[in-house]
């Protein structure tokens, strides 16, 4: 039930090894899923193209979701190579470090529509282009955080944007089950990654996060990966428009 020998797959998100996304991508493979996965730019690249290259991607492609152009090469890409998907993950969050770093009251309206578009409406715009391949059915996922349903210091901006990206899987999840398609969202506990690490005092987030998390410690991206595994397989056929923590069970203390 677990297996996903012969599905094909497309991770975006991955900047290094210890990314979200590449906790993912590297279950999805170890599951039997082909894969196809992107990096942002050239500067990015010297540290996915190895980790593509390590998994056999049979797609490797840089995109900026801000631009369309970007999102029209993949999928044409991968209609051309498989003609169809059937695991969509996206892994990507963003927000100008001004507007991060200061209260959500003082955010400016460019830095909080930037945020806005990286972070929700590029799902959006992959699940549009996805849906067409999903001739049978699918599985689209993407990363959401705890601070999209309480308070979390120094997380600001980023609470209200995870909050819209929540409520856009539970709509989604919605418009697509007809197709057989489920929506769903991973949210991951406090863990050191490259994304992370913009935000203010994170090492203080982590520290407390171990502490007062039920199992005293913290969630991988190992974790997050096999969580994400489970989502997108037969298993979880009937599960869609939920968030599913991995957390060490952070999110249930007061």
């Amino acid at each position: 039930m677990l297996g996903l020998q012969g599905r094909k797959a497309l991770v975006v998100g991955i900047a290094n090894d210890q990314s979200i996304a590449w906790g993912v991508a590297e279950a999805l493979h170890d599951a039997g899923a082909e894969l196809a996965v992107t990096y942002l730019d050239a500067k990015a690249a010297p540290y996915v193209l190895p980790l593509a290259d390590s998994i056999g991607a049979k797609v490797i492609l840089p995109l900026n979701v801000e631009e369309d152009a970007d999102l029209d090469a993949l999928f044409d890409a991968l209609t051309a190579k498989w003609g169809r998907l059937d695991i969509l993950v996206h892994s990507i969050a963003f927000a100008p470090r001004e507007d991060l770093h200061g209260r959500v009251v003082d955010s400016s309206r460019d830095g909080f529509l930037r945020a806005m578009d990286i972070s929700v409406h590029s799902f959006i715009r992959m699940v549009k282009r996805a849906e067409p391949l999903m001739k049978e059915g699918g599985s689209c996922l993407t990363m959401s955080f705890y601070g999209a349903e309480k308070v979390v210091s120094s997380y600001n901006l980023m609470g209200p944007v995870k909050a819209a990206l929540e409520a856009t899987v539970r709509e989604l999840a919605s418009e697509l089950g007809a197709r057989n398609v489920t929506v769903n969202a991973v949210s991951p506990g406090v863990m050191a990654t490259r994304a992370a690490s913009g935000i203010r005092s994170f090492d203080a987030m982590m520290a407390e996060a171990a502490e007062r998390s039920p199992l005293h410690r913290l969630a991988t991206i190992e974790d997050v990966g096999a969580c994400a595994t489970f989502l997108v397989s037969p298993a979880a056929r009937n599960v869609t428009g939920s968030v599913i923590y991995v957390d060490a069970g952070y999110h249930i203390m007061g």
